[in-house]
């Protein structure tokens, strides 16, 4: 499967048509950006890795019966998915509090909730990806009923369960994760973008240590060494 024309490039991949409508290919970038694109930065291979992450993440899932736009790794840096329209909506699920449910509400770092917190956030970059209500979803026809709500929330808590029991045995924390979702050709709505520490948040579970983009947030380094790191994991090599 060959990239035809450029459909869409955002901070981390590039998306082409291929000779197959029914097909797209995301190409991973090494670039990093943070706090709406403020602070930007590359690393070489970090888009490769995040390509191999999600790759063994999306097969976990689909191993567990949950529906993603997947199809197979075409090589180190590019993807072969099923197109879907986007939901414009950025599914975010918490464990731990951190980030900005700690700065915004006040909430300790690094307390348990007692529950996972699912949220919503409009993905637009131009008003800053502000939180959404059920309500805001409605009038903005970001989906087409409170049931289509409900779906995407009882899908990320399956997505959770399983993150946080395949990473329970691989020494890793899941405190918390972003998904985006949308609806394939037939209109069922399905996991897309990438599973990938730069959009999940992973702690040490022995140390605390961060093992994922907060590296690049908080301007730690080892970014790359800790993302092989995941991988390592994933593929089986627990420490």
């Amino acid at each position: 499967m060959e990239k035809t024309s450029l459909l869409y490039e955002g901070k981390a991949k590039k998306v082409w048509h291929t000779e197959d409508e029914a097909l797209l290919i995301s190409e991973f970038k090494d670039d990093l950006t943070a706090f709406n694109g403020e602070k930007k930065s590359s690393e070489a291979g970090k888009g490769a890795l995040n390509n191999k992450i999600s790759t063994e993440l999306f097969k976990l899932l689909q191993n567990k019966g949950i529906s993603t736009h997947f199809v197979k790794m075409l090589d180190d840096n590019h993807m072969l998915h099923k197109k879907a329209e986007v939901i414009y909506i950025e599914v975010i699920v918490r464990n731990i509090a951190t980030g900005s449910l700690s700065k915004n509400l006040g909430i300790e770092n690094g307390k348990v909730l007692p529950f996972t917190l699912v949220e919503f956030d409009y993905k637009n970059d131009a008003l800053g990806d502000p939180k959404l209500n059920d309500q805001h979803c409605l009038i903005l026809e970001l989906v087409k009923n409170t049931e289509e709500l409900d779906y995407i929330r009882y899908m990320a808590r399956r997505v959770n369960s399983v993150m946080q029991e395949f990473f329970s045995d691989k020494g890793l924390t899941v405190v918390d994760f972003k998904l985006e979702f949308g609806r394939d050709t037939n209109g069922n709505i399905i996991l897309i973008d990438e599973l990938s520490p730069d959009n999940f948040r992973f702690w040490d579970a022995k140390t605390g240590e961060s093992m994922d983009k907060d590296r690049f947030r908080q301007g730690l380094g080892g970014l790359t060494i800790a993302y092989q790191e995941v991988l390592t994991r994933i593929l089986g090599e627990v420490k």
